[in-house]
């Protein structure tokens, strides 16, 4: 069936937006500008502060679903979910998952290259499926293994590829190494939130854009309030900052005040995570959940298009390689490979039952799973 108008805006603007989020956040990452105190130039490496606007988008999700709840309510839509009452405070421990790997994911952002940083988060399938056998119960299909292990396979080809790759003076090897494990132990605590979401928060009927808005209204009150102590906190040769401390809030602003494209990079990841989260719900919602997994795999091929013609990194055939077989892993554990072997076995796909409302039901991606 020809997709709608509509439909085709959705996917359209979930493909533009995450791609968005990644090259934003690198794009603010690559400006040099001189900070307070008259401080010489340096890289704006300020991770805890651009989560802290991450979470800001993430909050923004709660205006718009009470947007769609008021326009709702003005036609009289009775087709709605009705919504149970549920403790806010269940989104607690999963928001302080979300804020411990997104952060960490953003300090990786500044040692290693977008692309790498985007296929690397690939990793989030092995220790998903790990945990839900052994804290959900769940039993894993032959194919789902398999997914697990090509996507092991994926990792290694992609890690040797920025062994290999030409590296320059802002990011020296031992940093790009540091930056990928970085990414990786950051899926682990992901999939840990994947765990708690499901196992907590799925059974209550919450509206997705009520569910990261909330997480993102704990992440991003804790995390600011983290920033005051962050300030104060040495960190020695692993700070970007003049101060060499953890964060320097201050230092930041100072830096966007002197470059005023850093806002603009800054203004767009946290705009985008918020279009983001709400187009991948309406396309879970109005086509299906398999075509928000490809589009979240053709987001990746944007963002290293983009890094290459844009030269932030340096073209390494392995990385081609590497993320086709991540591909595959993602695809043999999503179950995307059901369609076609019906497709080739029976000359016709068959509907995939339940896959359209899946979000709330039985989806394996975490809420708020878009950084």
């Amino acid at each position: 069936m020809a997709w709608t108008k509509y439909q085709l805006f959705l996917a359209g603007l979930m493909l533009v937006t995450g791609s968005i989020n990644t090259l934003s956040a690198k794009w603010a990452d690559n400006f040099v500008a001189p900070g307070c105190g008259g401080s010489q130039e340096h890289s704006f490496q300020h991770p805890f502060l651009q989560a802290v606007g991450m979470f800001l988008g993430e909050f923004s999700c709660l205006a718009a679903f009470y947007l769609l709840r008021c326009r709702a309510a003005w036609h009289s839509d009775t087709s709605a979910d009705p919504q149970q009452p549920f403790n806010p405070l269940l989104f607690l421990p999963p928001a302080l998952c979300d804020m411990t790997g997104t952060s960490i994911m953003y300090v990786a952002l500044n040692m290693t290259s977008a692309s790498s940083f985007q296929m690397l988060r690939g990793a989030v399938i092995i220790f998903t499926g790990l945990f839900s056998v052994a804290f959900l119960g769940r039993r894993l299909a032959l194919s789902q293994w398999l997914g697990i292990l090509a996507t092991i396979a994926g990792l290694v080809v992609v890690g040797l590829a920025d062994l290999l790759s030409k590296h320059d003076s802002q990011h020296k090897l031992s940093e790009v190494i540091t930056g990928d494990l970085l990414i990786i132990m950051a899926q682990i605590i992901v999939s840990i939130q994947m765990v708690l979401e499901e196992k907590f928060v799925y059974k209550h009927n919450v509206h997705p854009l009520r569910a990261v808005g909330t997480e993102g209204l704990f992440g991003f009150v804790i995390l600011s309030l983290l920033l005051v102590p962050m300030y104060y906190i040495p960190a020695g040769s692993f700070s970007g900052n003049p101060r060499g401390t953890l964060e320097d809030a201050l230092d930041a602003f100072c830096q966007v005040g002197r470059q005023p494209l850093i806002a603009l990079a800054l203004l767009g990841n946290i705009s985008s995570i918020a279009f983001f989260n709400f187009a991948g719900i309406s396309v879970t919602k109005e086509l299906s959940a398999t075509t928000r997994m490809v589009l979240d795999s053709l987001r990746t091929v944007v963002i290293w298009a983009l890094s290459l013609a844009l030269g932030w990194e340096a073209f390494h055939p392995l990385q081609i390689l590497g993320f086709l077989i991540l591909l595959a892993g993602t695809a043999l554990y999503n179950g995307l490979h059901r369609p076609l072997l019906a497709r080739l076995s029976r000359g016709r796909a068959p509907a995939e039952e339940g896959e359209h409302e899946r979000l709330l039901g039985g989806s394996r991606t975490a809420i708020n799973n878009a950084s």
